[in-house]
């Protein structure tokens, strides 16, 4: 998490500096350029690939591709297939932008209300702010439409694999920098018992009540069922009940590496889990929260185990015979 905020840091004080010369625009579009390359604007047809932030102007985070790791690809929508585009939406700001530009754009929304018809969203008062820097430019040319994805696909594949052999480092650097010995199982499943509880360790079609908490190796919390840690972390939903979380194992869908932790604690244990992604989500990206390739880490405190019903013994299927030819 301290990479992110320094790299959110260091783009807001570009910005605060800056806050005082941004331009006007169309639609009351506002920029400021941070710095301008001097390559060719994006036209419609081609596609940009981007790191990203979205904030409101009431600054509160949207989305950061610095915590997902992976680049925003953007495509530019041409005029001709625009429908309810106007001038100082979106579409505006990526034909603003170059290879190597990076800039601050606060979408008018007040102008975005009065040109689609939709309300303005609640999260905001008066805009939304972009702090973009363009990683690459796609140029449509005269390139078809499948050669033009098909670098498009190279690339995102190349950050995909850079994220995948990130992995071992990023596990490697959470153990050290928290000092941890943990314990590893065949899977790859590494965790630490910080308290060992008493009874049975629950096997499959026990029910676990548990409290966790997970984050990324970088301390970014995505999920937990404590209020207060929620509200801390800026993911409290109140939609959702924040109680004990009861898992059958074996029945409950949760992934892998909680299958196989969970029959490692006793009542009363309380443990973290460092799951590498190929026992949680694996190339799959989860929302704007959880990357792909992602290793997750768990702190469990396990509430009750509760076993399950006996299983009764399948009855024996009479034998069918085969007839001879």
């Amino acid at each position: 998490m301290k990479k992110s905020i320094l790299v959110l840091t260091a783009l807001a004080s570009l910005v605060f500096a800056s806050c005082q010369n941004f331009k006007k625009g169309d639609g009351g579009l506002e920029y400021k350029f941070i710095k301008d390359a001097g390559t060719d604007k994006a036209v419609g047809g081609d596609i940009l690939a981007m790191d990203m932030i979205v904030e409101t102007d009431r600054d509160s985070l949207l989305a950061s591709t610095y915590d997902l790791g992976m680049s925003q690809i953007a495509p530019v929508i041409p005029d001709s297939m625009m429908q309810g585009g106007y001038a100082g939406d979106n579409n505006s700001i990526l034909k603003m932008l170059g290879e190597g530009d990076s800039a601050v754009f606060r979408l008018n929304l007040d102008t975005m209300a009065a040109k689609t018809g939709q309300p303005k969203p609640e999260f905001a008062d008066k805009y939304i702010q972009f702090t973009i820097k363009v990683k690459k430019h796609f140029k449509k040319g005269n390139l078809t439409d499948s050669a033009l994805y098909d670098q498009v696909n190279k690339y995102y594949m190349a950050e995909m694999e850079g994220m995948k052999k990130a992995e071992d480092g990023k596990i490697a650097t959470y153990v050290e920098k928290n000092k941890l010995t943990p314990k590893k199982t065949a899977s790859g499943l590494q965790y630490v018992v910080k308290n060992e509880g008493t009874g049975n360790n629950p096997v499959v079609g026990d029910t676990v009540v548990l409290n966790y908490t997970g984050a990324l190796t970088n301390g970014k919390v995505f999920d937990t069922n404590l209020p207060e840690v929620a509200k801390k972390n800026n993911v409290f939903n109140p939609m959702r009940p924040y109680e004990a979380l009861r898992v059958r194992i074996g029945h409950t869908p949760v992934i892998q590496g909680w299958t196989e932790g969970l029959q490692l604690l006793k009542k009363g244990s309380k443990a973290t889990f460092i799951i590498p992604s190929s026992l949680g989500y694996g190339e799959r990206q989860q929302g704007n929260l959880i990357p792909a390739y992602a290793p997750l880490v768990f702190d469990v405190d396990v509430v009750e185990v509760i076993a399950g019903p006996k299983e009764e013994p399948t009855p024996a299927q009479p034998t069918i015979p085969v007839p001879t030819p």
